[in-house]
């Protein structure tokens, strides 16, 4: 191996040396069109733990001081129904049945599924809400547990999107964009404030699938994707499985202290090719190989929540002992996050309703509701909660019309971009109070509207970062998470 080493350092002929310098000069100029830096130097290997723990704003460079250290996203993909969880409209009950009227509905867009029909008859919620807490907070009965720590959250019930369709939408609220290809939201965070633990990814990406709609629409891993940033910030998805990442472990036959000498070496010969090209991503991928090795202990140990006590099951619920559920990965969250992982995305499919509605939401909700509110109490307990923020919810909500026939005991609902509800806790947010409203219907935003990139502005905000100067220079333009639109809401932040 250091013979190949040697032979790539000092075997440079006058037709390799005429060759590479040929490729040089049309590189160069290669690269001032594309926007790529040839001239790039990478880390030695020494260096390449630094780079990763610290980003480009860490080091006293975030713009002002930082609410929260971390975020732990609770997506719920396919979009709940805001109307059977967050927002009273007992005037859809009473109109139950009669013509969504076109002074409401305003031209507004539909998707296929609902845009020929003849008709679109309102429909209330068949279940029962109530207010809690001290603030007073409105919560449907589908929702006991969150109920309980309604005066530790912020709902949001104005959000509203541009997107209709579940593809533009989830990468929308994920990657600023509806077209894919741009870094997520934890890719972000890792280039901005890089690492708090150098055993364990910056970025973690977890997955369960609900009772609701089992099979509804999927997920992609570009969503958690690093887009034009190095790799070496791309979620890594941890897995139910027997091995939790994908080829982490040792090949049969080999001990770790040649795994161990295969890594240095491998890095060697992947330093030489950093300095004879200066592309970033070798310098990338150096970075990997040291991560993957540490790795192979501290996740394993992570994943392992046995040692749990028995009162942290039980306030997480009898499925959080089942690997692969919302409620497990819940508590791999608090259990990542305390290990110092900065973004923890969790990702729960299943909210698609367009038809019965009414029984698939029940078991959507129950899937949820336990681990969601006790993962909120769990940080609280143990001091995280205020400087840990924790978001729940979807890329859109649903209409306040059945999408189909509504009868007696059955009825679904399409998209609804216009307005929707999510809510936010811990990390500098205020708890206990009710953001923006809608009217009467449930069909548009009468105060405090928050558009998809308020919410990532007001994300970043309280990570310590001004959106509109966190800027990545691609192809000639400097790209940022909210793209160019985005208002921090200060009303939301204690």
């Amino acid at each position: 191996m250091h013979n190949e080493i040697d032979r790539r350092k000092y075997n440079m002929n006058r037709r390799a040396f005429l060759s590479k310098s040929a490729l040089g000069i049309g590189g160069a100029a290669l690269s001032s069109l594309l926007g790529c830096n040839l001239d790039f130097k990478g880390p030695n290997p020494g260096e390449k733990i630094a780079n990763r723990l610290n980003g480009i704003l860490s080091n006293g460079n975030l713009h002002f001081a930082p609410k929260a250290k971390r975020v732990i996203y609770l997506f719920q993909s396919g979009g709940p129904s805001q109307f059977e969880l967050f927002d009273h409209k007992p005037l859809l009950n009473k109109l139950r049945g009669q013509d969504l009227p076109e002074s409401v509905r305003k031209g507004q867009r539909l998707t296929g599924m609902t845009s020929g029909q003849d008709s679109f008859p309102l429909v209330g919620s068949p279940y029962s809400f109530k207010q809690h807490g001290s603030s007073g907070t409105w919560m449907s009965e589908l929702l006991p547990y969150t109920s309980k720590v309604v005066d530790d959250i912020c709902v949001i019930k104005s959000m509203h999107t541009e997107a209709i369709n579940h593809d533009p939408a989830v990468t929308f609220f994920q990657t600023g964009s509806q077209q894919p290809g741009r870094p997520s939201i934890g890719s972000w965070l890792s280039y901005g404030l890089g690492s708090l633990n150098e055993n364990l990814p910056t970025f973690t990406v977890l997955l369960s699938r609900g009772t609701g709609r089992k099979f509804g629409q999927p997920l992609y891993n570009r969503l958690w994707g690093n887009g034009f940033l190095h790799s070496l910030h791309q979620g890594v998805q941890f897995r139910s499985a027997k091995d939790p990442v994908l080829f982490l472990k040792d090949p049969a036959g080999m001990d770790r202290a040649s795994r161990r000498k295969m890594i240095d070496l491998v890095a060697e010969l992947n330093q030489q090719h950093m300095e004879e090209f200066g592309d970033p991503e070798i310098s990338s991928r150096i970075s990997q190989y040291e991560m993957a090795y540490r790795m192979q202990s501290s996740v394993p140990e992570i994943m392992d929540t046995s040692g749990e006590p028995d009162h942290i099951y039980k306030m997480y619920g009898p499925e959080s002992m089942q690997a692969g559920t919302f409620a497990a990965n819940a508590l791999l969250a608090r259990r990542l996050a305390e290990k110092g992982v900065r973004f923890i995305q969790l990702y729960h499919m299943g909210w698609d309703q367009h038809e019965n509605l009414p029984g698939a939401i029940k078991n959507q909700a129950k899937d949820v509701d336990q681990a969601s509110a006790a993962l909120v109490m769990d940080l609280k307990q143990r001091g995280m909660l205020e400087d840990t923020l924790v978001i729940w919810g979807g890329e859109f909500g649903r209409t306040n019309y059945s999408q189909g026939e509504l009868t007696d005991t059955n009825f679904g609902r399409d998209h609804h971009p216009r307005c929707f509800s999510i809510w936010m806790a811990g990390g500098g947010v205020k708890p206990g109070i009710t953001y923006g409203e809608t009217d009467d219907f449930g069909y548009n935003i009468t105060a405090n509207p928050v558009h998809v990139h308020d919410f990532q502005a007001t994300l970043l905000h309280q990570l310590g970062i001004n959106h509109e100067k966190f800027t990545y220079k691609y192809q000639g333009r400097r790209f940022r998470l909210t793209d160019i639109a985005g208002e921090v809401i200060h009303d939301i932040l204690a």
